[in-house]
């Protein structure tokens, strides 16, 4: 700032220009004191303070100076009035009165005498001066930006938190041209820094020595890449404050206290399951006091709920001794012969999630918490904390984060590993993904499963990755508990005054191998030779504490004792459990969901006519008032407007009319995903945005009806892991909620598979968690390439749990049964009115199960893909499968040939057909929701074209697609027919014919001749009638 001040002065007053022209770059000589004969090249040199290296302290000068002249040193007030009233380069300077003169407060810390070396009026102000105050300043910035590099932090003593251990060069004092002699010198202090309290100089000696036992020390703080000057300071204060890291005798107590139950936790487990994997806290047990610090901190500040995501290591602790989950129902997770009374296949114990309302004891608050279940994909459960809470906080009202917040736990390897979480940082501050800051905490084993940081990791620290987002990192040495707790404390500060993430990383070590089972020694000897000589953290501040007689021995192992007879009597009433209960483990509970609604009741989703105009109206309508829209979506909305005086809807308008009226029902809508309020293939326009004004835009389905739900639509980031994640956790929160996710292409959907295979498709099974979250998957072969033409649909159909073998029992609940039973649906529906009541149903089902949905390309705008107001209106459903309802259904005996299809393919057959007038031999049949399959449609199809031979046509390849899905299924239709009619058991080995592309590796031909090729091959094979 100064520099650019200085030269838009002189560039002002062009007399001034050519001596200042350089001074912004141009070194100056490190020698002492004035020299007689010196040549400059310009008037500035002589200026030295002007310097490259010193330019960046000159310039906080001047702001200091802007701000308040007071601030600064009378040489730099008089300086800096000097270039602005535009003196040439070489005169501004006036020799400044003595240092000495300046009124200097009583240090807070003992310092040396001032000696002869400090200024007397009488001495006069040298360059040397200058440069050693210059220099000085210099040395304090260096300590706060590279303090950490050389910081106590790890608790083996044996490798550097930074993997360096090179001293950085701006910590040497003789780099700055000064001695031993020089540390008695008493040097003014500038405004950036709090080291003096209330003194404002010191000699450099006690400047050193109080900047070195605050930032290398067992905290090092990483903070100066902030870009935000009143952050930063904030920091300063909270670390060089002096006193600020004092403990009173009841807070170090508490401390022990918690530490007790940490160890002792493990240590217990470790007696009764010595072979039995729990992933323990060893080596690490400091990171239970800091959570309940950070949640007793945030309590205090008004949190009252907190939702955490963590990896397995310590989970079983974490639900004991922070959530205080019953131990004897943990216990029980041990015992291998008790069985759940309820549904699911359950998982094992350190993936498992938990919901409490507990009373807080220290605030005496009640306080919510909710541990995130996750699989041993690390990291995946971030994104998903974080839509959880996000939702919370919308439900709540709180738009700033001051009553929900989430705390993320990791691992250092997979921390700085793991890419979702570089995806789940850029989700921090963008409006619609934000949390309002998020409390990270690192628990630093310094190894992966066997690997070496050296081997794992690019950057210096482990958690370099959220310096992205100027989160600050607190490098903490987790042998220190006292340390922990301060830098916990903080944290929660700094989440609650900037509403911004903040990384605690606790450095330790992990006493155990990965598992309890695991051999360490065989990759990590040295460390592991180490570990074995360190006494736990429990035993180090156990004895500092009656070093210093905060507590006795005798209360100290009365205290041990008191949490053992704890867990042994959990112990013995863990013994008389009969069974496990899943539902116990519910991290998202439903209060009265279930209760309140018919099981088996298969609901109709059409709404009133009047309803479905209206908010066809308002979604054809132009915003009102001056709001200056493009002229081609004025086209647009004459277009549909159109549509609704004719009666009908393409797939853009059966959408909003599934969104608009679960609006005006209550039900909060909310859409996210690459481009999706303008759609990627341009067909939603649901925002419009003003042609003459930035950032001013119109949602016209957020008025609708007074007193309407919200809707949220909102283009993500370009993610899919990470956004995929935080909707499924947001649609987690409140089972009356439509949360969509869209891809820009179905084929993209494959960088999110993790949060589909672990969470989406098998989280019921595990965790007994439903979820209704839709996914929308644009998929279709329209010749635009292998990486634009597939979402993968064979692979969702694979992870489909119905039985291919199992033709269900026929009854009246067949429908809802099935959708009861699956662990999700899969359709790839062919018109506006289906995905009208895909949509709705989701809402009116009394159970909630993930939707996946291939939506169209091509028919987005297809003249024969649009449905008319008939198909919508009350009395009306979804359709699992359309019939042939043409010339075929006139003389069924007729038909040769029956075929079965899904998606866009259907209207290039039946343009097909009616070309070669194969109308009355060929019937066409589409299954809408392929999973689960509707066996019972199936067969009244088949049975009503006995002499018809049965074919899948599909435009996927033959190892993709539905087929490898539809054909045991349709085999299990032929047997049920076989079985049950005695005219047709010669089905028992009827087959169904493939028609399709042929199989490939790749999903899709990239020629488009190829392509089209491939197209009139399959599609000439099935207008063959046998």
């Amino acid at each position: 700032m100064f520099r650019l001040k200085t030269l838009w002065v002189v560039g002002t007053r062009p007399h001034l220009w050519e001596g200042y022209k350089y001074a912004a770059c141009r070194s100056c000589s490190s020698k002492a004191g004035s020299q007689s004969g010196r040549n400059y090249t310009t008037q500035a040199a002589a200026e030295p303070f002007l310097s490259g290296t010193s330019s960046i302290y000159v310039e906080e000068m001047y702001k200091s100076w802007e701000k308040d002249p007071n601030t600064v040193h009378k040489s730099w007030d008089i300086y800096f009035r000097q270039v602005s009233q535009g003196a040439a380069p070489g005169t501004a300077y006036v020799r400044p009165p003595s240092l000495a003169a300046t009124s200097m407060s009583a240090p807070s810390m003992t310092q040396p005498a001032m000696t002869s070396t400090q200024l007397t009026r009488k001495e006069p102000i040298t360059d040397k001066i200058i440069e050693d105050h210059l220099s000085v300043q210099t040395i304090i910035r260096s300590y706060q930006t590279r303090g950490h590099n050389i910081g106590a932090l790890d608790p083996l003593g044996i490798s550097d938190a930074d993997l360096d251990s090179a001293i950085p060069a701006e910590l040497v004092l003789q780099n700055y041209h000064m001695e031993e002699e020089d540390l008695q010198r008493v040097f003014q202090l500038p405004d950036t820094t709090y080291i003096g309290g209330d003194s404002h100089s010191l000699p450099l000696g006690e400047i050193i020595t109080r900047l070195k036992n605050i930032y290398c020390n067992h905290i090092g703080v990483e903070f100066m890449f902030i870009n935000n000057r009143e952050q930063t300071d904030w920091i300063k204060r909270k670390f060089e404050t002096p006193g600020v890291m004092k403990f009173d005798k009841e807070e170090k107590r508490l401390i022990l206290a918690r530490l007790i139950r940490s160890q002792r936790f493990e240590e217990f487990l470790a007696r009764k399951w010595s072979s039995e994997k729990r992933f323990g806290l060893e080596g690490g047990e400091v990171m239970i006091p800091s959570m309940k610090c950070i949640i007793d901190s945030s309590s205090t500040l008004g949190v009252e709920s907190f939702i955490i995501g963590m990896p397995h290591r310590g989970r079983l602790n974490v639900l004991a001794n922070v959530c205080r989950k019953p131990l004897e129902k943990i216990f029980c997770q041990f015992d291998s012969k008790l069985e759940a009374a309820d549904e699911g296949s359950g998982d094992v114990k350190y993936h498992l999630g938990m919901s409490v309302e507990r009373l807080n004891r220290v605030t005496n608050k009640q306080i919510k918490i909710a541990v995130v279940a996750n699989p041993s994909h690390l990291e995946a459960v971030d994104p998903v904390v974080q839509g959880k809470c996000r939702a919370e906080q919308f439900y709540r009202g709180d738009t700033e984060g001051k009553k929900v917040m989430s705390l993320l736990l990791h691992g250092d390897a997979a921390f700085s590993g793991q890419g979702v979480v570089y995806e789940t940082f850029h989700l921090s501050d963008l409006p619609a993904y934000t949390t309002h800051g998020t409390v990270h905490i690192v628990v630093n084993n310094q190894i992966g499963f066997t690997t070496d940081p050296r081997s794992s990791r690019s950057s210096p620290y482990c958690t370099d990755v959220a310096r992205v987002v100027n989160a600050p990192i607190f490098h903490v040495n987790a042998d220190d508990p006292e340390a922990v707790m301060y830098v916990s404390k903080v944290a929660a500060e700094w989440r609650a005054t900037w509403g911004k993430d903040v990384v605690i990383d606790l450095v330790s070590y992990r006493r155990n191998g990965h598992n309890e089972i695991d051999e360490p020694m065989f990759t990590q000897p040295l460390m592991y030779k180490q570990i074995a000589k360190t006494p736990t953290v429990l035993a180090q501040y156990a004895e500092k504490l009656m070093n210093e007689g905060i507590v006795t021995q005798q209360e100290y192992e009365e205290e041990v004792s008191k949490y053992d007879q704890i867990c042994e009597e959990a112990f013995n009433l863990a013994k008389k459990e009969k069974a496990v209960s899943n539902a116990e483990w519910l991290d998202s509970p439903w209060d009265g969901f279930f209760d309140s609604r018919q099981a088996m009741e298969l609901p109709k989703t059409g709404i009133k006519e009047e309803v479905l105009r209206h908010i066809s109206e308002v979604f054809s309508t132009p915003p009102p008032g001056d709001f200056v829209i493009h002229g081609g979506l004025k086209r647009i909305l004459k277009g549909r407007m159109q549509m609704v005086n004719e009666r009908v809807a393409d797939w853009a308008l059966a959408e909003a009319l599934a969104f608009g009226s679960l609006l005006k029902e209550g039900v909060h809508v909310r859409l996210s995903g690459q481009d999706v309020e303008r759609g990627t293939f341009s067909h939603r326009h649901h925002v419009l945005h003003h042609q003459q004004q930035d950032g001013v835009t119109h949602n016209c389905l957020n008025h609708l009806y007074k007193g309407q739900a919200p809707y949220t639509v909102e283009n993500s980031s370009l993610s899919e892991y990470g956004v995929l994640g935080f909707e499924l956790g947001y649609s987690l929160t409140n089972p009356n909620a439509l949360v969509l996710w869209e891809a820009q292409f179905g084929d993209f959907a494959n960088t999110t598979q993790c949060i589909i295979d672990q969470f989406i498709s098998s989280g019921q099974a595990k965790w007994v968690r439903q979820n209704g979250i839709v996914l929308l998957l644009p998929h279709g072969y329209e010749g635009m390439g292998p990486e634009h033409s597939s979402a993968r649909l064979e692979r969702f159909l694979q992870m489909s749990n119905d039985d291919a073998d199992h033709f269900p029992k026929e009854s009246d609940d067949f429908e809802i049964q099935q959708l009861h039973e699956i662990n999700w649906f899969v359709c790839n529906l062919t018109t506006p009115a289906n995905i009208f009541h895909a949509l709705r149903r989701q809402i009116a089902l009394p159970f909630r199960k993930p939707l996946v949905i291939m939506t169209p390309k091509s028919l987005l705008r297809h003249p024969l893909a649009r449905s008319s107001f008939d198909e919508m209106v009350e009395g009306t459903a979804f359709k699992r499968m359309i019939p042939e309802d043409g010339v075929c259904t006139n003389d069924p005996n007729n038909v040769k040939k029956l075929i079965f299809t899904t998606g866009k393919v259907y209207y290039d057959l039946i343009k097909e057909r009616e070309k070669i007038d194969r109308d009355g031999t060929i019937a066409i049949s589409r299954i809408e929701q392929i999973s689960p399959f509707p066996f019972d449609l199936v067969k009244e199809e088949m049975l009503k074209y006995p002499n018809a031979k049965v074919a899948w046509v599909q435009e996927e390849h033959k190892n993709m697609g539905a087929w490898t899905y539809v054909e045991p299924r349709v085999r299990t239709v032929f047997k049920k027919i076989s079985e049950t009619n005695n005219e047709y058991e010669n089905w028992l080995h009827k087959k169904c014919e493939y028609i399709g592309r042929n199989p490939e590796a790749s999903a899709a031909a990239g020629n488009k001749q190829r392509h089209q090729f491939e197209f009139s091959q399959f599609m000439s094979h099935a207008m063959k009638e046998i």
